[in-house]
């Protein structure tokens, strides 16, 4: 859901993740030197049980922390909300720079992984039992959070992309099925706008990981990194499946067929209650987030409906993801296997993840609720009692092949929101940015000591 992912992609705090800072892989270094887990949040039932620090943003994590701690005699969480998103992430950077103050245990975005672990700031829990919980998810799932065979954090929320749009606005224009291909996305945002209708979309800059995920889509691949190989990356983004896009969204900008604001700002939200846009491609936690933010409450209400993501090629369809986070354990906690416990067992039980779900606070990954009837069945009252996670959500996640994030995601973000600008300002083409993020991000990489492919 979105109070997981906006901070991280607005304003980003650009981290020094280069190889001078990866070293100190040792446990000696950090082992042992967690914050100690007093001042909980919550109730500890157990007293004499371990306690496990967490530091989490989930907001019903509350509800999820006594449903464990209820459930466990021999281990205690202790939960801390530190921030959500670039925040908590700042402060864990301080404490690995410190080599002490880190929790036992963080939630962590799937794209931020890599740039913690880089620095030997994760533990590996295939040996803490991780193997356990493998068949819970997918594919995709699972692989956003391993590397090789070794697995750096337990999934739990994702976010499969679809397109979201108004009915209203799609009845009033003549547009009677939502569109399968891009092209035919581009066509029917003509036709809305040659009519006096409002804009089809919207190509804001703040939300880089959605054009990192349809870059994805188009068959682009911006990065191809191992952690076995610490030095080397490849970065591929002046590639013609990256320009494609960035030129796509770029001309749709220039002719004014979808807008340029910033999301998930007091405009954006007020837009999306009036019909200032026919469509939003997002993921399976915006309904969570749009009912929130008053989107679906008023006169909007019954006005919204999902469908599959646009392909490129609908005969090779591509399921991407936006979001979606995950429980690490630091290699500053003193019990590895505790923690371990508590990253795997932690927003998995049955209770916390039907909270989850039926408050749309997260699009669980575990595929017994993915699988089950209730789940799959729901009549979603944000979408006028669609069954969108059995239609849309589901099989997109099912879809999904997961991808590869490079070790300075914030520093790529940065620069690909500050390209887009440019080209809403009409100060640049998407090929033309491609090339010059390329660039970029290359001199980055080097200067931070990899060497670039």
């Amino acid at each position: 859901m979105r109070f997981r992912t906006t901070l991280s992609l607005m304003a980003p705090v650009v981290l020094a993740l280069g190889l001078a800072a990866c070293g100190g892989g040792d446990d000696s270094s950090g082992g042992g030197t967690a914050a100690k887990p007093t001042n909980c949040t919550n109730k500890i039932v157990h007293e004499d049980a371990k306690r496990v620090l967490v530091w989490a943003w989930y907001p019903n994590m509350a509800k999820v922390v006594d449903n464990f701690n209820n459930q466990h005699t021999d281990v205690q969480v202790c939960w801390t909300n530190a921030g959500q998103g670039q925040p908590e992430y700042a402060k864990f950077q301080t404490a690995i720079s410190a080599k002490k103050g880190a929790p036992d245990v963080i939630m962590l975005e799937a794209d931020q992984l890599v740039g913690f672990e880089i620095q030997d700031a994760l533990v590996d829990l295939a040996p803490y039992g991780a193997s356990s919980v493998r068949q819970n998810f997918s594919d995709g799932a699972w692989k956003d959070v391993s590397q090789g065979d070794k697995v750096f954090a337990a999934p739990v929320d994702g976010g499969p992309m679809a397109l979201i749009y108004r009915t209203d606005v799609f009845a009033k224009y003549g547009i009677k099925t939502p569109p399968k291909t891009w092209d035919e996305y581009a066509a029917d945002a003509k036709k809305v706008k040659d009519a006096g209708g409002p804009v089809f979309g919207d190509f804001g800059s703040n939300v880089p990981a959605v054009t990192t995920a349809l870059m994805i889509q188009k068959g682009a691949q911006p990065f191809v990194y191992d952690l076995a190989d610490k030095k080397n990356i490849t970065i591929k983004l002046d590639d013609q499946n990256t320009k494609d896009v960035l030129d796509y969204w770029g001309n749709l900008s220039k002719q004014g067929l979808v807008g340029k604001e910033d999301q998930f700002t007091t405009d954006y939200i007020a837009g999306m209650v009036g019909g200032k846009y026919a469509t939003y491609v997002s993921a399976a936690w915006a309904p969570g987030y749009l009912t929130g933010a008053g989107v679906g409450n008023g006169k909007d209400k019954g006005k919204f409906a999902v469908a599959p993501l646009p392909q490129w090629d609908t005969n090779s369809p591509v399921s991407v993801n936006w979001g979606g986070s995950a429980f690490a354990v630091t290699s500053q906690t003193s019990d590895k296997a505790a923690a371990a416990k508590v990253a795997l067992g932690l927003y998995a039980d049955d209770a916390s993840l039907a909270d989850g779900w039926k408050t749309q606070t997260i699009f669980p990954l575990n595929q017994n609720v993915l699988k089950s009837d209730e789940f799959l069945n729901a009549k979603i009252e944000f979408f006028n009692g669609q069954t969108v996670n059995k239609d849309i959500y589901v099989p997109a996640e099912n879809a999904y092949k997961g991808a590869v994030y490079s070790p300075f995601t914030v520093y790529y973000y940065a620069q690909l929101q500050a390209q887009i600008s440019k080209i809403n300002q009409g100060q640049t083409t998407g090929s033309q940015a491609a090339t010059d993020l390329h660039n970029q991000i290359v001199q980055y990489a080097k200067t931070q000591g990899f060497t670039v492919q």
